[in-house]
């Protein structure tokens, strides 16, 4: 027999073991979180997603209460909004949410919600001096006065890219983000990667990416489904681009392989594409110097001296390796070439790069 669960008067199944906040989910009945993420362990941290429970002698968190047999659950009433505001005010009251100046304006969770609950003062006094700024790091700014410890990041650290570089530190109002005994990310013994994880999933402004940094917020931007050029596992990539320019990568969620994660050059490494360095016409070297040629003087000459070169020593005495940033069509074309065309196989892949 299944087990049912009332959801504001309606009934629905639900499986053993799955949470209000889950079968909600599933179901199309939204409960707000701020530190909720899926396939982590739920903290209960934001008390954002409190419900009214039948019997139960105060509101609930939906991610961390168990769903029961016969539970009746109330997701949308005056006291459950009243509790929300609540803790919206005390999430913004300590700390400085500027949201005019923030990178994550338009994208912030927090933000959201106060304007969905209407948070427009808040009543709470904290005096506390507020923590620096961290733009040390080449790829992350940390901004500890947006953070409202809802845990994310050291999920994401910790769950999800099991690097164990951050964690909670300290108690009370000193309570803060830290890397390994609070030092720098940048410290030798920090087992911080720079993989970003930990600022796809910040809710808030307390982790941007330097990079980004006033180069268009989220409704200046096109979001473009790519596939991550670095290597051969085909992580899935939005890329956030602005008058034609690239200036943000994030994982798809929920997409196959990488559901989500990211390496440090899949999300960080895009600068090559703006390079003034990279080669824009064929180049020709005459007299130990280069000379700009066209594609097919470029193409005749290579052609010609790698045929001088097979008929006078065989075909392996050449060999191909094919860029790590080409797609995988001319990786193919490359090895067809040096397989069917030289009768070779001397073709590799850089992707170890």
């Amino acid at each position: 027999m299944s087990k049912k669960i009332k959801l504001n008067g309606v009934e629905y199944d639900f499986q053993e073991g799955d949470t209000i906040l889950e079968v909600a989910s599933r179901n199309g009945v939204r409960i707000p979180t701020l530190c909720y993420m899926r396939g982590v362990s739920p903290t209960g941290s934001c008390r954002m997603c409190m419900v009214e429970v039948e019997g139960a002698r105060n509101l609930l968190p939906a991610c961390t209460t168990p769903a029961t047999d016969g539970m009746s659950v109330e997701t949308d009433t005056e006291k459950v909004h009243k509790v929300r505001r609540m803790n919206l005010e005390l999430l913004i009251a300590f700390g400085e949410h500027d949201c005019m100046l923030c990178e994550a304006n338009g994208d912030c969770d927090l933000q959201k919600l106060a304007y969905e609950y209407g948070v427009e003062t808040v009543r709470i006094k904290h005096d506390a001096e507020p923590l620096p700024i961290d733009e040390d790091n080449p790829f992350i700014i940390r901004d500890p006065r947006k953070c409202v410890l809802c845990g994310r990041c050291v999920q994401a650290c910790n769950e999800v890219q099991v690097n164990g570089a951050i964690s909670f530190g300290n108690r009370g109002f000193e309570a803060k983000i830290v890397t390994m005994n609070d030092r720098p990310m940048l410290h030798p013994e920090s087992d911080c990667v720079f993989c970003g994880q930990c600022v796809q999933a910040c809710p808030t402004g307390a982790l941007t990416e330097k990079k980004s940094k006033g180069k268009g917020r989220v409704f200046d931007l096109q979001k473009i489904r790519t596939t991550c050029p670095y290597c051969g596992v085909g992580c899935q990539l939005w890329l956030h681009v602005n008058r034609g320019k690239v200036v943000k990568v994030t994982a798809v969620e929920n997409a196959e392989p990488n559901q989500g994660r990211l390496c440090v050059k899949g999300r960080f490494g895009f600068d090559f594409i703006y390079s003034g360095e990279r080669l824009t016409t064929p180049l020709i070297k005459e007299n130990g110097e280069f000379r700009e040629a066209s594609w097919d003087e470029a193409l005749d000459l290579v052609a010609s001296r790698f045929k001088e070169i097979i008929e006078k020593h065989g075909p392996d005495s050449v060999a191909g390796v094919s860029c790590a940033r080409s797609i995988n069509e001319d990786s193919y074309n490359m090895q067809k070439l040096f397989r069917g065309v030289f009768k070779t196989n001397n073709i590799d892949h850089c992707a170890r790069t």
